[in-house]
């Protein structure tokens, strides 16, 4: 009788040892998933968000391997990340589809995790072709208001991980949380984008430009280096319109404003002033370097014709008007308002256009400490 009631102990020893070690696993689980959880709360890039994805959530639920499909129908979603330097070549767990459907499809409405063996659940389109497929998957959808965002897969080489009949109460949770952050990210980056870019060019804007062109030119005095601004202006734009409509304006804006930004440096800053004028500023371009790239601006806009339909083409010129600002004494407090610089180059702009368009004006240099004095001027 005593050996039974011993036995009978040890095993009730062995189960409350067996519960407080699951406990103790859940409680562990629990911070691991709430440190995660703030961490995803606290981001705001779309970059920053992808990679803490990517890299802490491995960790937290220790997994072999995971992969974050994203519905990116507009693009945008593929061109936010570019902006901000995340490299997709180089993250072959993040997947993007244009095809917002397939979601639906492949998932319907409910927010309900999918988990089980990869064979029969995990939907080879959102599994990189290049990546070894998992044993088994735990696949979570990320859905907002009824609007598939995509989902994350989660996948282990054991193939007892993430079993039917499991819980999912974690990862249900992390799928709603990863939503609302996911929905919050896009929804800044597009406000973002939308306060200081041009929606239509894809370039920046005049609010933009007008805080960057006094931040380069604090730099400047800094420094000690030159700064340049281009002021841009397609000839005979209003023709355009009035002859093609505006939706041909709108194509030949577009097509121009990239003509200007491929001979720009990654640290140029391009934007559009209003209307059909754009804005460049060169920093550490001296006066003879900014006439150089406003040249180069002006010829490939010349000879990059624009077919507007089967049988016709565009044919646009730029004139560009070119200032300077030079520091005539590195870390000096001497301030120059912006004004002064985007006037000069405003005026050069002026002379190319009443001096037969198409052509590349320097207005001269901003002296540092002096207001708007130039002292030279050149055409190309």
């Amino acid at each position: 009788m005593d050996t039974d009631l011993a036995t009978e102990v040890r095993m009730l020893e062995s189960h409350i040892d067996g519960m407080i070690a699951r406990v103790q696993r859940n409680e562990d689980m629990l911070k691991r998933f709430h440190d995660l959880e703030m961490q995803l709360l606290s981001l705001n890039s779309l970059k920053e968000l992808v990679e803490n994805i990517l890299d802490d959530a491995k960790s937290a639920f220790n997994l072999q391997s995971l992969s974050l499909v994203l519905a990116d129908g507009s693009g945008d979603i593929s061109t936010f990340l570019a902006e901000d330097g995340f490299c997709l070549q180089d993250a072959p767990s993040v997947v993007l589809t244009p095809s917002v459907g397939l979601f639906k499809a492949k998932l319907g409405l409910s927010q309900r995790v999918l988990l089980g063996d990869a064979a029969t659940v995990l939907v080879p389109e959102f599994w990189p072709a290049e990546q070894k497929r998992p044993a088994s998957v735990a696949l979570i959808p990320l859905i907002r208001r009824g609007v598939h965002l995509g989902c994350l897969v989660f996948g282990s080489d054991d193939k007892s991980r993430f079993e039917a009949n499991m819980s999912s109460y974690f990862l249900d949770r992390l799928g709603k949380v990863l939503s609302v952050c996911m929905e919050n990210t896009l929804n800044y980056e597009q406000l973002r984008r939308s306060s200081l870019f041009d929606t239509l060019t894809g370039v920046n804007n005049r609010r933009f430009f007008e805080q960057r062109i006094e931040e380069e030119m604090l730099r400047s005095l800094r420094t000690g280096d030159d700064l340049s601004c281009l002021f841009i202006d397609i000839d005979f734009f209003k023709k355009v319109n009035d002859t093609y409509g505006h939706q041909v304006g709108d194509t030949a804006l577009r097509h121009v404003a990239e003509c200007l930004r491929s001979q720009l440096r990654s640290n140029d800053i391009l934007a559009r002033y209003g209307g059909e004028e754009f804005v460049a500023i060169l920093p550490t371009a001296a006066e003879q370097k900014g006439t150089e790239v406003a040249e180069r601006m002006r010829k490939l806009v010349e000879r990059s014709i624009l077919p507007i339909t089967d049988n016709e083409q565009l044919e646009l010129t730029v004139s560009i008007g070119v200032s300077t600002f030079v520091v005539e004494q590195a870390g000096s407090s001497s301030s120059v308002e912006k004004t002064d610089l985007i006037e000069v180059a405003d005026k050069a702009l002026y002379q190319a256009k009443h001096s037969g368009r198409n052509k590349v004006v320097s207005g001269g240099v901003v002296l540092s400490g002096l207001s708007a004095k130039t002292k030279s001027s050149a055409s190309i």
